[in-house]
């Protein structure tokens, strides 16, 4: 009997480690900022829209223009921190999110980019594109969109 309480509190240890290691990895998170080219995109979103749009559901603006998305890559900060707070996924959910439906013929497959200014040269010189950079970040050739009435979240 002993043991099994033993091993019964040595689980709750663990299991209390883990939920305290999540919270701080989300606690680090950096903030981010949606940004689109000029053309096509909305200035505002919800964050509903915004998760349809990422998860290639909606692919085309209200004026018709096609949706193209920028991502930076899962392995960054930013990147994680995109999957997690916008689509609850993890970073290597999100790719095979994608892969699937790319290979079932259902989305075009969004770009995945190393830097915030590798997204922002993409989305600058692309009508329709959106992507995602760290809060702060000076986009020139793009507008930042605001979701849910916050510029960065």
């Amino acid at each position: 009997m002993k043991k099994i309480v033993k091993n019964f509190l040595l689980s709750l240890t663990i299991i209390a480690s883990i939920v305290s290691l999540t919270s701080a990895t989300s606690a680090d998170e950096p903030s981010i900022t949606v940004i689109a080219n000029e053309k096509g995109a909305l200035t505002t979103l919800t964050m509903k829209e915004l998760k349809s749009i990422f998860k290639g559901e909606k692919q085309r603006w209200p004026d018709g223009t096609k949706i193209s998305i920028a991502f930076m890559k899962s392995s960054t900060p930013v990147g994680s921190a995109t999957s997690n707070k916008v689509l609850k996924m993890s970073g290597d959910q999100l790719n095979k999110f994608w892969l699937a439906l790319v290979f079932q013929g259902k989305a075009k497959a969004p770009f995945f980019y190393g830097s915030a200014s590798e997204v922002e040269s993409y989305v600058s010189q692309n009508v329709g594109a959106i992507g995602v950079v760290e809060a702060g970040y000076q986009a020139k050739g793009a507008k930042v969109i605001s979701i849910d009435g916050k510029k960065s979240f």
